[in-house]
């Protein structure tokens, strides 16, 4: 009902083999989600094997608290302000077994245009955006944002895809996180992407990936992906359709497995996933210079570490089931931990409820409460520390130490009409961009999503 073009990859991550499922070699079905008009050329193109969505996700977040203001740089910036940004984006997905005879194999392609700007840099947040539809889309009528071709065999038993892709749509990732609209949470755990090297959704890298389902409930995936330096800057992936590999500067290699069971007689189901990942790719120390003193202190080189790594593990269970179908109280819960050395954000811990159909009368209206905790590498807090003692500039746009934060978000969905789904939301930012020295910050807006195709 609510899916946003997008969404497909981890649905499919998130569908557990079917009771007595087939075997044969067949194109998984593609995301339907239901449409503001019901247009006979989609269900004649579907027919024949493509799939084509339309849709639009605006995000609008005003602060209702005043910021911290100050003499010192950076603070006489803040302000008390709001701020609109949304997306509207295409899919365009390709059953050749349909259109061709070639079984089991599909095409999918998603391009979006992005627009307006967030709120929280206004009271100096630059961790979490209060809108997660901004960046990354390089400012562009039509940003790329994946393009690749997937083989399914043995009924889903074995899926391989290749080409342009987003890794933190397969992995690390759920179709629920979108039902809130902060950056922190929507999309992905924002602690996932804590580097420039993991491609998250509007961003691409060429990639590889397997997963094979060895029983109906549990699946195994991994795969490897060249690191591009600059996926998320305008030199390098504006448009998203620069291909060649002359950016490539490593590789990240993920590997998760996850048990996908179905509880209350097929009616509540659960995904429990744990996965990590590796980066090749060289990175500085967060904190010691190449003699293991602190480079902030020394001014010296900063340490180069060979590789880092990242963690994760991802709950998400449904606890009752209302009359509706897809109705009832779901839980989340994860956390996501990095390489100490390297990382900004050292852990992310989140947890949510999502509660569709509490009112008979509303039975499509979702009603959401999501928290999530970001812990700041102590190399990180301890470096900025030794920056504000010598009088030099901080990293990360900070104004001050940074050292955890706390993002809430309360929000109700409204299922407005068919294909309309309009979300009115508080969010909560505790310590802004990880500062002790920055207030609380609280926010009102809403979330619109419209599917005109």
């Amino acid at each position: 009902m609510d899916r946003d073009v997008g969404s497909a990859p981890s649905l499919l991550v998130s569908t557990p083999l079917p009771k007595n499922g087939s075997r044969k070699t067949s194109v998984p079905e593609f995301s339907h989600p239901e449409a503001i008009v019901s247009n006979p050329l989609s269900d004649w193109l579907r027919k024949r094997g493509i799939n084509f969505l339309v849709d639009n996700t605006n995000e609008f977040a005003g602060a209702i608290t005043r910021p911290t203001r100050g003499s010192t740089p950076g603070f006489e910036n803040y302000k008390q302000g709001a701020s609109n940004a949304g997306q509207y984006a295409m899919q365009l997905d390709i059953d050749w077994e349909k259109l061709a005879g070639l079984r089991g194999f599909a095409t999918h392609m998603i391009t979006v245009g992005r627009y307006g700007t967030t709120a929280n840099r206004m009271f100096g947040d630059w961790l979490n955006h209060a809108s997660e539809d901004y960046g990354g889309g390089g400012n562009v009528v039509v940003h790329l944002v994946y393009m690749y071709g997937e083989e399914t065999l043995y009924g889903g038993r074995l899926a391989i895809a290749a080409g342009r892709m987003s890794e933190i749509s397969d992995f690390a990732a759920s179709p629920l996180f979108c039902n809130f609209q902060n950056g922190s949470f929507c999309g992905r755990p924002k602690g996932i992407t804590d580097t420039n090297f993991d491609a998250g959704y509007p961003a691409a890298t060429w990639g590889f990936r397997v997963r094979g389902r060895p029983v109906r409930s549990v699946y195994v995936q991994t795969g490897v992906y060249p690191i591009e330096n600059g996926i998320y800057q305008v030199y390098q992936h504006r448009t998203g359709f620069k291909f060649n590999g002359a950016n490539i500067i490593g590789y990240a290699a993920p590997i998760e497995t996850a048990w996908e069971p179905v509880f209350g007689h097929g009616k509540l189901p659960g995904h429990y996933k744990f996965g990590a990942q590796v980066f090749s790719t060289p990175q500085v120390d967060n904190y010691y210079d190449l003699y293991g003193g602190s480079y902030a202190t020394t001014g010296l080189a900063q340490k180069k570490r060979s590789a880092s790594w990242s963690t994760w593990v991802m709950l998400d269970q449904q606890f009752l089931h209302y009359k509706a179908k897809g109705s009832g109280l779901t839980g989340m819960a994860g956390l996501i931990y990095n390489d100490p050395h390297t990382s900004l954000r050292r852990y992310l811990v989140y947890g949510a409820l999502i509660n569709r159909g509490l009112f008979a009368s509303r039975p499509y209206d979702t009603l959401g409460f999501s928290l999530t905790y970001t812990k700041i590498a102590s190399g990180v807090s301890r470096t900025e520390a030794a920056l504000i003692r010598k009088g030099g500039t901080l990293l990360n746009h900070a104004t001050g130490v940074q050292r955890d934060a706390v993002v809430m978000e309360f929000n109700y969905a409204i299922h407005v009409v068919r294909g309309v789904i309009f979300t009115p939301l508080f969010e909560y930012y505790i310590h802004p961009n990880a500062q002790y020295n920055l207030r609380d910050a609280a926010l009102l807006g809403f979330k619109s999503h419209i599917q005109f195709m």
